[in-house]
């Protein structure tokens, strides 16, 4: 609905307009010899007072701006996002993970709204939705084209209503009607599990605010567990389906296991190198064998965790490439409570190869095997308005290939944990050949 304005606020406002038509015009005036990086500024001063002073209906400032901002991030990368305070409060709960929704994690593939992971025990996974669905309507209203943040506004709500969504799977004509109760998704960052022959499971879900305190203490516990029983001898680590998060949790906990070196870079504009963060010796654990296990759908800061722990040797990777998402963004609060998400900076791993629509390669390749109806893996570089790979951050820098021999077939033993997993069955057998060496 449209605010009406006085006749007076209108002159006030093109005025404003007028303002800062002329201030532009000035600027550009005082370098005649070349082109005023300010001259489109020009344009949307122009088009700002047409509007406000001849649209047929009264419009609202505010309203303007939003959208003006909303259509210059829109233009860049699909991570860059602005946010009005509503949609900032959202960002703010995800980060700390805790949100009332459906459980899931959505971004744009061909204009359409699709899942890149679901979260453990969520209403969309006891509804069976899956990475790679992709949403057709949300309350009857159609998905497509729909900006990101608008619908997850439409997702989330109270928890205990209903959302009735309809949903497409590639390699089903017919689309899945699903009503979906809204619930509070308390992401518990770590799982961590003790098996047979001194070695531990720990799955990290997502790099949100204190997963890498928790992982210490799950370690530290799994570390008492074993005292009594030979010690702990191997580390699985699960990085599979785990879209990423806070770039200090991944830094955290790759200096787990790293006691010197670099873990990621970031290069801005041109390459230039922006920051390094290095391993601290101090709390490094002791080297036990790792395995990393990743899928396409390791995203971002889990990506820089295995690409910190195989360029430094630390660990072997077990899946298929990751997703490929190599970008940073940060938040630039606004007034009146809104944000603008920027991607400022690339990823680099320690040698220097590009994260961002390559992805991290594993070691040793296992696929999961998928049905007829399952749908196809998403990466990065299928995102509309991507950004492109810049291999190796500058030129010159070599990307390090780890050429391990072939690990042993799984053992007999399966535990079942890993019952109907078999890229988690490889990593187990993996790991058994390690401590057996």
């Amino acid at each position: 609905m449209f605010r009406h304005k006085t006749g007076r606020k209108t002159l006030r406002l093109f005025f404003v307009s007028m303002l800062a038509l002329a201030l532009v015009a000035v600027m550009a005036s005082e370098a005649p010899a070349r082109r005023s990086p300010f001259e489109p500024l020009s344009i949307f001063a122009r088009a700002l007072a047409y509007i406000e002073v001849s649209y047929v209906e009264p419009v609202d400032q505010k309203t303007l701006v939003y959208g003006a901002i909303q259509g210059l991030a829109d233009s860049l990368d699909p991570h860059s996002v602005f946010l009005d305070p509503e949609e900032y409060q959202i960002l703010r709960s995800d980060a700390e993970g805790r949100f009332a929704g459906v459980g899931v994690e959505v971004s744009t593939r061909d204009g359409w709204l699709t899942i890149l992971s679901v979260f453990d025990g969520g209403p969309a996974a006891k509804a069976g939705l899956q990475p790679g669905d992709r949403f057709l309507s949300i309350e009857g209203e159609d998905a497509r084209d729909v900006r990101l943040y608008d619908a997850v506004r439409r997702i989330r709500g109270e928890p205990g209503t209903a959302v009735t969504v309809s949903i497409r799977r590639k390699g089903r004509e017919v689309a899945m009607e699903r009503t979906l109760t809204r619930a509070f998704i308390e992401i518990d960052p770590i799982d961590m599990q003790v098996l047979d022959d001194g070695l531990v499971y720990v799955r990290i879900k997502a790099f949100q605010e204190g997963a890498t305190r928790q992982l210490s203490d799950a370690l530290d516990e799994a570390v008492m567990e074993l005292r009594k029983r030979g010690g702990l001898r191997g580390l699985l680590l699960d990085l599979r389906d785990n879209g990423g998060g806070l770039l200090h949790e991944a830094v955290g906990v790759s200096d787990e296991f790293l006691s010197a070196g670099v873990i990621v870079s970031t290069r801005g504009r041109g390459g230039e190198m922006i920051s390094q963060y290095s391993a601290r010796r101090a709390g490094t654990r002791p080297k036990w064998p790792i395995v990393v296990l990743i899928n396409e759908n390791t995203a971002s800061a889990s990506e820089i965790v295995a690409g910190a722990l195989r360029d430094h040797k630390r660990a072997v990777l077990v899946g298929v490439r990751s997703f490929g998402k190599g970008s940073v963004q940060n938040v630039f609060e606004l007034p009146g409570g809104s944000a603008l998400k920027l991607t400022t900076y690339r990823y680099y791993a320690p040698s220097g190869s590009s994260i961002q629509a390559e992805g991290i390669s594993p070691d040793l390749v296992a696929e999961q095997p998928r049905g007829a109806d399952d749908p196809a893996p998403l990466r990065e570089e299928e995102l509309e308005g991507h950004l492109r790979a810049q291999p190796n951050g500058v030129p010159g820098v070599p990307k390090q290939v780890d050429r391990r021999p072939e690990a042993p077939a799984p053992t007999d033993q399966v535990l079942s944990i890993f019952a109907d997993d078999s890229q988690g069955q490889r990593g187990y057998a993996v790991l058994k050949g390690k401590i057996g060496r």
